[in-house]
């Protein structure tokens, strides 16, 4: 897979894990909102929801090279979510959709 592009790419649940035992230091960005996350997230996940991407991303995510795992519900907040991270210059981001297709371990809320 390539590390560095101009435009999102779209991942499979395996893969993106793949990428997480490959990658300890990756950001798995959870963007849906706040109640969302609390009923369960993929380990490690971080919780920013979408629409507080573009004023929270410079301080939450200030490395715009680092591996970023976005997901979402479904997969559409995850996709424009990823585009803006691209948009703001952000370098290795991945969308896997949706956490409701995750077939691994989810902490419970």
């Amino acid at each position: 897979m390539p590390t560095h592009y101009s435009a999102p790419m779209c991942i499979t649940p395996r893969q993106a894990r793949d990428l997480m035992g490959a990658n300890p230091s990756a950001v798995i960005l959870d963007v849906r909102t706040r109640k969302e996350y609390q009923t369960g997230y993929i380990p490690r996940a971080v919780c920013i929801p979408e629409s507080s991407l573009r004023s929270q991303s410079r301080r939450a995510l200030p490395n715009k090279s680092a591996l970023i795992l976005v997901y979402c519900k479904g997969g559409s907040r995850s996709a424009s979510a990823c585009k803006m991270l691209v948009s703001l210059g952000y370098t290795n981001v991945y969308d896997f959709g949706g956490i409701n297709s995750w077939p691994y371990d989810i902490v419970s809320g």
